[in-house]
Formats: C-alpha cells, sequence, structure tokens
C-alpha cells in the first residue's frame, strides 16, 4: 500500500467532470478524503460565498455560468485558502466575463501547480488536457438513475428533479462549448469515463485509484511508447474482418 501510494504520489491532480445526479461530486469528494487530498469543487465557492455574507444562489450563479462578482470572491479563497490559491490576483470587483474565465483558469492553475487536488468542473479537462500528471475522469449515469438520486439526495419531486438536471446539464455543456469550445460528452477529454448505472461510487472511487496508479507508473516513458500500438508486433498475416451483408464489396458503390 505504501508502495502504492507513493506511486500515486507523482501525479498532481485529478479532474472530475460529471453529469449532474450521477454521482460525480461525492466521488470526487471519497476521493479526496481517501487519497488525502484537496478538494476543489462548488463547496468551496459556497463557504467563501457564507464567508462575505452572500447567498448561495448568487455563489452559484457565479460558478460555471456568469461572472458576478467574482474579483471579490477569489481575492476572498485566497484569504481562506492560501494554500490552494497562492497565485497573485489583480483584478476588479466586478470583472467582465472574459476576466472572470480568466480567473477560473487562475484558480484550476494555481490549484495543479500546489498539486494532490481533486477538481471539479471548471474546464479543468480542457484546462489541463496537456498535463500527463493529471488524470481525467467523466461520471455518467443513465437518466433514470440521476432522476432518483437527486430526488433522494435534494428532496424533490420527480419532475423538479428532471428539471434541475436538464437546467445544470444543459450550463455546464454550454460553459464549456463557449468557453473553450469542446463537447463535455467527448470520451476523447477523458482517461476514465464511470458509469454509476451498476457501479456503486466506492467502486467507482477505487476505480480511479488504480487509474492514478496506472498512468503515474508511465510518466516516463516517451510519448512513442504510449498508446495501443506500444509493445504490439505486426499481425502474422492480414486481418479478416466480418462485415454484415449490406457493407459487401459488391454492394458498396
Amino acid at each position: 500500500m505504501q508502495a502504492q501510494n507513493a506511486v500515486i504520489a507523482r501525479m498532481c491532480a485529478v479532474t472530475i467532470s460529471r453529469e449532474y445526479g450521477s454521482g460525480g461530486g461525492e466521488i470526487a469528494r471519497r476521493l479526496a478524503e481517501r487519497l488525502g487530498w484537496q478538494l476543489v469543487d462548488h463547496e468551496i465557492v459556497v463557504r467563501t460565498a457564507r464567508e462575505l455574507r452572500i447567498s448561495e444562489a448568487e455563489a452559484e450563479d457565479w460558478d460555471e455560468t456568469s461572472p458576478g462578482v467574482v474579483g471579490q470572491l477569489l481575492s476572498s479563497m485566497r484569504m481562506l485558502y492560501p494554500a490552494v490559491f497562492s497565485m497573485p490576483l489583480d483584478m476588479p470587483l466586478d470583472p467582465d466575463p472574459q476576466s472572470y474565465h480568466e480567473a477560473l483558469e487562475h484558480v484550476v492553475q494555481a490549484a495543479v501547480k500546489t498539486g494532490h487536488m481533486v477538481i471539479v468542473g471548471r474546464g479543468s479537462q480542457v484546462l489541463l488536457a496537456d498535463r500527463r500528471d493529471v488524470l481525467h475522469v467523466r461520471i455518467v449515469s443513465s437518466l433514470e438513475k440521476r432522476v432518483s438520486y437527486v430526488m433522494q439526495r435534494e428532496g424533490l419531486s420527480q419532475s423538479e428533479a428532471q428539471a434541475r438536471i436538464r437546467m445544470k446539464d444543459s450550463d455546464r455543456a454550454h460553459y464549456l462549448q463557449s468557453q473553450h469550445h469542446r463537447n463535455a460528452e467527448d470520451a476523447h477529454l477523458y482517461d476514465l469515463v464511470a458509469n454509476t448505472s451498476v457501479l456503486d461510487l466506492d467502486s467507482v472511487v477505487a476505480l480511479i485509484q488504480l487509474a492514478l496508479q496506472q498512468k503515474s507508473a508511465r510518466l516516463d516513458l516517451s510519448e512513442e511508447a504510449l498508446g495501443p500500438g506500444a509493445g504490439m508486433v505486426r499481425y502474422s498475416g492480414l486481418p479478416h474482418d466480418l462485415r454484415p451483408p449490406f457493407l459487401d464489396e459488391k454492394t458498396v458503390h
């Protein structure tokens, strides 16, 4: 176990992208707790909002959707969490949307620079895509299971849960598309996609730990030594593909 932890410790961060109601936020919390890493999620914004004596609704409006008074928010976050947000912030109290998103990027970059972070959302899977010492995870689940989760966790009716899921998924998809021109459902953004329709949350945490260990063990390999073809030999003969009748060469024009 000690050797495994030493291997994982070479990684700087895990990014968690999630469908609303898939349990992704809870998985991130459990993972951070199990690893002893810092969690950077919506709650850190909410806790700061409380320090500023504003409502959680206002904080939610700032987070991944609109600018608000994010300069004041981030400055306060730096004071409350100096180990995470130690970078200088020279921003107006009411920045424009571009300044807001630049500030969020600073938050993500500062977090990963500090190291050993579990970062939820904030476009982190795109911002940190080129770092091999970061593991990118996407958590999904069926709509039916997500509705049940939200009903149970938030005490909502079925119709209310469905409406909330549609709204949150739409906000998150719009944020990533408008700011990074990427689709959150693009599997190529992630090292691991886990479906909690069947897998329980603790099993997904264990899978992420295993993926962390495996990716960390390959950090010293060159780019040429990575990929599905690494270490593979050529087929002894030509591969024989089985094709459906309607794709037979005689029928393809």
